[in-house]
């Protein structure tokens, strides 16, 4: 049996899943047709573009269930082909998504699929990280900074450290398990010069079909406390931990 997408997003918590999976279909079939004169991805098979891009992108939400439910302001640094962004705006509409990347090429694409799926719930930026971290509209923005297949974790972190709310926003890298051992272990140097962070790795998860490990590493603020419940969750930015 082949890989259910849908019941893949109601795990996930997608709200309306019918229109979802019609908007991942529509994206797809765009994708495919520009990687035709645009190099944008190697996975063409329809199945393989479920589990390896929309799946893997979706799964933020169900490690960080909050994404379904928050109004959160979301960056996605180096959104490449639109992976999490478009994901992510298409599956909860409450977000505000802010798709982010050096290439122009890629952005007019991520701008271009935007139009066709409809998303009012996204904008997309040409720009370095490094750069737009330096402009006041940037600075203290958004509740969470995340990026994926974009480099490592103590690189991205250093380009946009003031892209975050001072006091509650995050940083969640979408990681395999062995990128997450090294990058955890070059934070701990990273962050040095911002002591306001700890970094953290949750729960290691397979995705579906066996197609590889995953691991979410993320930021928490040291001033934070833990619940009676156990798990860690800032007053103001509604962003838990992880699911053990």
């Amino acid at each position: 049996m082949g890989f259910d997408l849908g019941e893949f997003a109601v795990s996930c918590h997608v709200g309306n899943v019918s229109d979802f999976l019609d908007g991942c279909d529509r994206f797809y079939e765009f994708l495919i047709e520009t990687n035709r004169t645009m190099n944008l991805t190697r996975i063409t098979e329809k199945e393989e573009f479920r589990i390896k891009h929309v799946a893997d992108s979706l799964a933020i939400a169900r490690e960080f269930p909050e994404f379904a439910t928050e109004k959160f302001i979301v960056a996605d640094v180096g959104c490449g082909a639109g992976f999490p962004s478009l994901i992510l705006a298409l599956a909860f509409p409450q977000l505000r998504v802010t798709a982010i990347d050096s290439t122009g090429k890629k952005t007019a694409f991520v701008e271009r699929a935007a139009e066709l799926l409809h998303l009012r719930n996204i904008e997309v930026v040409h720009g370095r990280g490094c750069e737009l971290n330096r402009r006041r509209e940037f600075r203290g923005r958004f509740d969470v900074v995340t990026a994926r297949a974009v480099g490592p974790a103590p690189v991205v972190f250093l380009e946009v450290p003031e892209f975050v709310k001072r006091q509650t926003g995050r940083f969640i890298f979408y990681k395999t398990p062995s990128q997450a051992q090294e990058d955890l272990e070059a934070l701990l140097v990273a962050g040095r010069k911002y002591p306001s962070f700890e970094w953290r790795a949750g729960r290691e998860f397979e995705l579906p079909c066996d197609a590889g490990r995953r691991v979410f590493v993320y930021s928490v603020r040291r001033e934070e406390r833990k619940t009676s419940g156990g798990g860690e969750k800032s007053s103001d930015s509604g962003l838990q931990n992880p699911r053990r």
